[in-house]
């Protein structure tokens, strides 16, 4: 029995089988290019598999998932030129008669983090999972099911307080401009100095600017949730700056809540790469066949 993973990125998909204990098999990364042609490379690389049962796919996004919905299956408004309004599960299902579940790149990570502390045996029941790179993204797992009924979730579009040596900066969301995502995203190194964040060391004052919103995402999904394990994946994310986040993090909290040893309740992925998604995928991808 083979199980399927699509991780579908605005630069690249990157398509895995695996098998009924979760280990890949075989990996390709195709060029997300348009979607004829690039669906026919995804749909050409899963045909050689003929003991193939069911795949999952983990989107960038926004995508609809409610399977009541005209659109179910679709990525939707998406800023990526030429893929919104795109039928995404459509032409797969079609393709290779299979189960086939959907849902966001992020909701794939965080189902693969949480597979994961089950795997380990560790005594989780629920998790956060923030991606904070070229956008900000997030996901939650609890009970083994993935929060969002609506829709899925936008933990990157939520609102935070400025911080006070920010207070000029107008942020860079199309939409709300200084959403989470406006301000603490990759790309707001650039707008803020003019040179990637990658080349920005992390003494430079803005990394405390940066850290300063993203322990106020901590503190948000903290106080609504009760995860059990926040996790941090993304091209902003070290270990490093996780240090800062759980400084301001104490500060922010000012001993209100118990929680966890931050060092192990805000943390980085066990998997590099982002590969928690392609275990996630493989992981919802078994559900979606017993269902």
């Amino acid at each position: 029995m083979l199980l399927g993973s699509i991780e579908a990125g605005g630069t690249k998909f990157v398509c895995a089988v695996g098998n009924e204990d979760y280990r890949v098999i075989e990996k390709v990364s195709i060029p997300t290019t348009d979607p004829r042609t690039t669906f026919t490379k995804v749909i050409n690389f899963f045909k050689q598999f003929e003991d193939l049962v069911a795949l999952s796919i983990a989107s960038f996004g926004p995508i609809e998932i409610q399977k009541n919905n005209a659109l179910y299956g679709y990525i939707t408004e998406t800023p990526k030129k030429g893929w919104s309004q795109t039928n995404f599960v459509g032409p797969i299902k079609e393709a290779l008669n299979i189960p086939v579940f959907f849902t966001t790149d992020v909701n794939g990570s965080a189902y693969g983090e949480y597979v994961l502390a089950q795997l380990f045996n560790e005594k989780i029941r629920s998790l956060v999972y923030l991606t904070i790179g070229t956008g900000v993204g997030g996901g939650a797992v609890i009970d083994g099911k993935i929060v969002g009924s609506q829709g899925h979730t936008e933990m990157g579009h939520v609102r935070v307080k400025r911080h006070p040596d920010d207070l000029t900066f107008e942020g860079i969301c199309p939409f709300h401009q200084d959403c989470l995502e406006g301000l603490a995203s990759g790309p707001t190194f650039d707008a803020r100095l003019g040179i990637k964040g990658k080349d920005v060391p992390l003494n430079h004052p803005v990394w405390d600017i940066l850290s300063y919103y993203v322990a106020q995402a901590a503190i948000q999904q903290t106080m609504i949730l009760r995860p059990d394990n926040i996790v941090f994946g993304g091209g902003v994310v070290s270990e490093a700056f996780l240090e800062k986040v759980r400084r301001n993090f104490t500060e922010l909290n000012n001993k209100y809540i118990k929680v966890p040893d931050l060092n192990t309740y805000i943390r980085m992925p066990r998997v590099k790469d982002n590969g928690s998604a392609t275990l996630g995928n493989f992981a919802l991808a078994f559900k979606e066949l017993e269902k």
